[in-house]
């Protein structure tokens, strides 16, 4: 069983167990544009929540991507640093950008849900 949750700053993470697979959400990928770069932390680095962990380049802008949970990189998704497309193609899926080994697993009481998150996209338009 897994469990999907999201930040305020529209990073998913899906959590089966104690690994964390982290992204951005649809809505970001369409705030982005075309993503044309991403720069992906290295496997073995700790990542606080909240701190940057990659950054994501588009034909808009460059942003920072954030751990929405503290652990350790332990997988990322190498198919991004050829095919960066596929975060506009599948964010929630094939975009990937990392995996976690949770550090401290009630951090996912701050995250939001999909409801959550729906209304805290809608208030911001």
């Amino acid at each position: 069983m897994s469990i999907v949750k999201y930040t305020k700053e529209h990073e998913w993470v899906r959590v089966e167990g104690d690994i964390a697979t982290v992204g951005i959400t649809q809505y970001a990928q369409e705030q982005l544009g075309d993503v044309v770069f991403v720069e992906l932390p290295v496997v073995g680095k700790g990542l606080n929540q909240n701190g940057e962990a990659a950054v994501v380049e588009s034909v808009k802008a460059a942003s920072d991507v954030y751990a929405p949970l503290s652990g350790e990189v332990v997988e990322v998704n190498s198919a991004l640093e050829s095919e960066p497309a596929l975060i506009n193609q599948d964010p929630e899926g094939k975009g990937w950008f990392f995996k976690l080994k949770l550090s401290a697993a009630a951090e996912l009481d701050d995250l939001m849900d999909s409801e959550g998150y729906k209304a805290f996209v809608e208030e911001q338009h």
